[in-house]
């Protein structure tokens, strides 16, 4: 990998040497089933709409003021599930964010980070979240070790596991672990440029019973509609839907797109 993966990897370092993660447990509540939604027989596309302020590719995505009200817009125009943002640095989150968002909608959540240090699995416990985000290329680059340790932990905290991949080999590799759900993320961590073409390749022979979800440069019902033939369970969304300005017409439209 390129210096992308080392800036995202020393970004979080930061973060953590900042103590952004040092927060204590401020949520109790019965977890919700990220893998039972996505799987759930529904009327529409599977939706795991994103709070998502910023990112290193576009900078400011979105400058809304209540992320808590920006939430509740998503889960009003069907999204199964919501994913925060808990990176402060280059992704405009906070662990805070979250645990606000937590006590506003009743939807499984995802606290969406570049994880390498277990003080951060501590962190998505405590602030209720429901299922973490792995990235396979971190452990593959030396950025974090023993994966399925990290695996394991989030599993006796009761939070199921999101595994990224972006190539055939990491997939190969994440599925020799435990994690519950597969991402392929359409974006390419050397370059950061996005293809959707990703997910058809990644998934093309894909049998494993765990559901796969596609993420990265979603925008429109045309992409649910060709990402789902290419055999992705839901669509994790955050830019389209952050700077389309109306949050819950631009979850809705992508819900019909199946």
């Amino acid at each position: 990998m390129s210096g992308t993966l080392q800036r995202l990897a020393e970004n979080s370092r930061r973060a953590i040497d900042d103590g952004i993660y040092n927060v204590q447990n401020t949520h109790h509540h019965i977890r919700h089933d990220m893998v039972g939604v996505i799987k759930a027989k529904r009327e529409g596309a599977c939706i795991i709409s994103e709070v998502k302020f910023a990112s290193p590719s576009l900078g400011t995505i979105a400058t809304y003021t209540d992320h808590t009200i920006i939430s509740q817009k998503m889960v009003s125009g069907g999204a199964a599930a919501i994913s925060v943002l808990t990176q402060p640095y280059l992704f405009g989150g906070s662990p805070e964010y979250f645990t606000e968002i937590r006590e506003s909608v009743s939807v499984p959540m995802l606290m969406k980070d570049i994880i390498l240090d277990h003080t951060q699995i501590d962190a998505a416990f405590n602030i209720g979240a429901d299922c973490i985000l792995l990235i396979q290329a971190i452990f593959d680059a030396g950025h974090a070790s023993n994966i399925d340790e990290y695996i394991s932990k989030a599993h006796d905290y009761n939070m199921q596991v999101l595994l990224e991949v972006h190539s055939d080999g990491e997939l190969e590799s994440a599925l020799k672990t435990d994690c519950d759900i597969i991402g392929v993320n359409n974006r390419n961590l050397d370059t950061l440029k996005i293809s959707l073409n990703t997910t058809e390749h990644v998934l093309r022979d894909y049998a494993d019973e765990r559901p796969a979800i596609s993420e990265s440069g979603i925008e429109s019902p045309d992409d649910i509609v060709y990402l789902n033939g290419c055999g992705a369970s839901a669509f994790l969304v955050g830019t389209s839907i952050m700077k389309g300005g109306n949050i819950k017409r631009g979850v809705e439209r992508l819900v019909k797109a199946l």
